[in-house]
């Protein structure tokens, strides 16, 4: 029909056409009292008139015919109110449309206020949220940042049921479309999965924030969050019905909670649930064997009403968000959707690093160093290892000049990795704003002490048999704890082979199980220098003379010579433990481990290591093939010298530094066709700082860049020759 103009028509003429429309319609009468009443239209007595009414029709009724009996003014602001209150009176919307009321001046001039109980908790729980989402506590749960200067959508990915892919997600609003993606038209539930870091939690708060700020569905006048480990907190005697679950554990209406419930019930499609992190309720809960529950004033176990909401036996017809980690999976029957969140492509590392280094010349300058390492570049995928290694750098440029070069300030791997490791530790620490961790790093890993060794062991072991993927016997034989798996280290992967019935597990990123591994060669007091110093036995010295001089005397240093550099290329994860064994027994690192190995123990490691390290240098160096040409004593050195300046340049030590330029025996260092980056560059920029002799550098057919020139340009006094 033609919309009308108001002005045409009596308001009080619609009023009488329209009348039991009206009366089923109009679900609240008090909102209209209020507003009757405030503007002098209505009296006292007028109101007591309309409540003595027994039925709410019957109310409705009574106050149509005392509007209509006060005249047209009356009945045009009463049109008004229901039109200005769209959340309290959404059932008249598409009425108001067809009539096309268009209020006069002096109506639009009385003030309407919203004393509806179910718009008012809707204000409430917006306010609640947004206060609630504003901020997000970051690095180990020390920092408080603004969401909006943290968050950046990540690379997420419809899937299957059997995870193969269905396309794209572009966008926060296509993942509650009731339309994209969906698997099982009677699902409920939009299941979200990923690795640890990768930003579920965020993804969630992010939806929160946009919800409070009436930036996301229109049509969602509930928001109910939940952290799923809060499951874990009732006994198995605990009761509740679902009202008390949402209410008392969410936000509480100030008024009339009955009725807000009952619109809950009524329009079950303007609620979103949000459950985070199923992976960290009780390893033996299946969500398929839980007792069935239709009704939502009967008090059951709060498993019990999680569950039944997730399968839409409770509130049918809402949306319901729920995550956990890669590895966890939810009964079909339960599905709506599927969504893989896969953490950050190089370009969204770009554009997260212009949003935390606004300077243009800083961003370059970052984003070189980190593409000139790819270890680093490689752990940006991952939305909290990016945020953590950014920080390290935004720390280290605001410590140190920025216009310094030489890189005994810098941050290394170890130290990427510690900060990791402890944020993981912190899992478990209270997360609110009221509750916030301030435990030191030295106290994290104080406490974290047995959980560490016990997955050092399980990454140590695996390490020695060449293994990344762990069955349940096997994470149990090196004491892994139930509460370890919960901490992020440890992911689930389908079970190898035909049995379906466990996990196994693996590390999130095989750097990850090295660090773990060098830690606990470290910490464990029985480890001696020989067991050690085991994984450096790609470092092979020609010949045999050269293993009778190293110290201390490793079988596994044999002859073999050029020959086993292919061999080596294989066994990068070996080399990363290396790495971390340089770093973590740096002196930088002893006032962190004094606390966590004796000092006598932690000083006979660090003195095999060095020496270690300066004879192998020495004696790989002397041993390889000389060519006398143009006035220079030339050598060509392998990839293996390539990681040995990066395990010295991990110590950060000016001895060993010095130890090691001593080892270089040559004018000419040609380093040709050694898959060196231009992070590696900086190692070498380290050892060369050190070296108080002329040489010549070649480094060509590498992977470098103006970064990598740039790393070596203090060292360029030292260089007669550079490629």
């Amino acid at each position: 029909m033609e919309a009308i103009p108001a002005r045409s028509r009596s308001h009080i003429k619609w009023l009488k056409i329209y009348r039991e429309h009206l009366v089923t319609q109009i679900r609240n009468t008090q909102c209209l009292l209020d507003n009757l009443l405030k503007n002098d239209y209505f009296s006292a007595e007028d109101a007591e008139i309309v409540c003595a009414c027994a039925t709410q029709p019957d109310k409705v009724r009574k106050v149509l015919d005392l509007v209509q009996s006060k005249g047209e003014e009356v009945s045009e602001f009463f049109i008004y109110v229901l039109q200005q209150l769209e959340d309290a009176y959404v059932d008249l919307k598409p009425w108001l449309l067809e009539i096309g009321f268009a209020p006069s001046q002096l109506i639009q001039s009385k003030t309407v206020v919203n004393t509806d109980p179910v718009s008012r908790y809707t204000q409430k729980l917006r306010q609640q949220l947004g206060r609630d989402s504003k901020f997000v506590l970051c690095y180990a749960q020390k920092e408080e940042l603004l969401l909006e200067e943290m968050y950046m959508d990540t690379m997420a990915e419809l899937v299957g049921f059997s995870n193969e892919s269905l396309g794209s997600l572009d966008s926060l609003g296509l993942l509650l479309d009731r339309s994209a993606g969906v698997l099982n038209e009677q699902g409920e539930t939009i299941f979200v999965f990923g690795d640890a870091g990768v930003g579920k939690s965020m993804l969630l708060q992010r939806l929160q924030s946009l919800w409070a700020a009436s930036q996301l569905d229109a049509g969602l006048r509930f928001f109910f969050h939940f952290r799923c480990r809060m499951f874990r907190c009732f006994k198995d005697s605990d009761v509740l019905c679902l009202q008390d679950l949402l209410f008392k554990h969410n936000c509480y209406p100030e008024q009339d909670p009955d009725e807000v419930f009952a619109f809950l019930l009524r329009f079950p499609h303007t609620a979103l649930f949000t459950f985070d992190g199923l992976d960290e309720l009780h390893s033996d809960f299946d969500l398929s064997s839980v007792p069935d529950t239709c009704s939502p004033w009967a008090p059951v176990h709060p498993l019990v009403l999680l569950a039944n909401l997730l399968s839409g036996r409770l509130i049918k017809g809402a949306c319901k968000v729920l995550t956990a980690r890669t590895g966890i999976e939810i009964p079909r029957q339960l599905l709506r959707k599927k969504v893989h969140l896969r953490g950050f492509s190089p370009s969204h590392l770009r554009a997260y690093t212009r949003k935390m280094f606004p300077d243009r010349a800083l961003q370059k300058r970052l984003l070189d160093q980190l593409e000139a390492n790819p270890n680093l570049f490689s752990l940006c995928a991952v939305p909290l290892f990016c945020w953590i290694i950014l920080r390290c750098f935004q720390h280290f440029h605001s410590t140190f000049d920025s216009s310094l070069q030489l890189p005994d300030c810098s941050v290394t791997l170890t130290d990427i990795f510690l900060l990791v490791t402890e944020v993981h530790l912190n899992r478990t620490q209270p997360t609110s704003l009221v509750q916030r961790n301030t435990r030191s790093q030295t106290e994290t890993f104080r406490a974290g002490q047995a959980t560490l060794h016990s997955l050092g062991r399980a990454a140590h072991w695996g390490m020695e048999k060449n293994l990344f993927v762990f069955s349940q016997e096997e994470v149990r034989a090196s004491e892994v704890q139930e509460k370890d798996l919960q901490l992020g280290f440890l992911r689930a992967v389908p079970e190898l082979g035909l049995k379906q019935e466990q996990p196994s597990y693996e590390f999130f990123h095989i750097t990850l199980q090295a660090f773990l591994a060098a830690f606990f060669l470290v910490v464990d007091s029985k480890v001696g220098t020989r067991e050690l110093l085991r994984f450096f036995q790609e470092w092979v010295p020609l010949g045999e003379a050269a293993v009778a001089s190293c110290y201390p005397p490793l079988q596994c240093l044999g002859a073999g010579g050029l020959a086993r550099e292919d061999l080596f290329k294989k066994k990068d994860h070996f080399q990363f433990t290396n790495l971390f064994l340089c770093g973590l027994l740096s002196k930088a690192k002893r006032k962190l481990l004094q606390h966590l190995v004796p000092a006598a123990i932690l000083r006979r490691k660090r003195k095999a290591l060095w020496a270690h390290l300066f004879v192998s240098l020495r004696s790989y160096l002397r041993n390889l093939p000389r060519v006398r040409s143009g006035g220079f004593n030339q050598v060509q050195a392998m990839p293996t010298f390539i990681w040995m300046a990066r395990c010295i340049y991990e110590t950060q030590s000016e001895k060993v530094g010095q130890l090691a330029a001593r080892s270089i025996c040559a004018n000419y260092l040609k380093l040709t066709y050694c898959n060196a980056y231009s992070a590696d560059c900086s190692a070498l920029s380290f050892l060369l700082h050190h070296f108080r002799k002329q040489l010549a550098l070649d480094l060509d057919n590498n992977n470098l860049n103006d970064y990598g020139v740039r790393e070596l340009q203090p060292c360029f006094s030292r260089l007669t020759v550079i490629r």
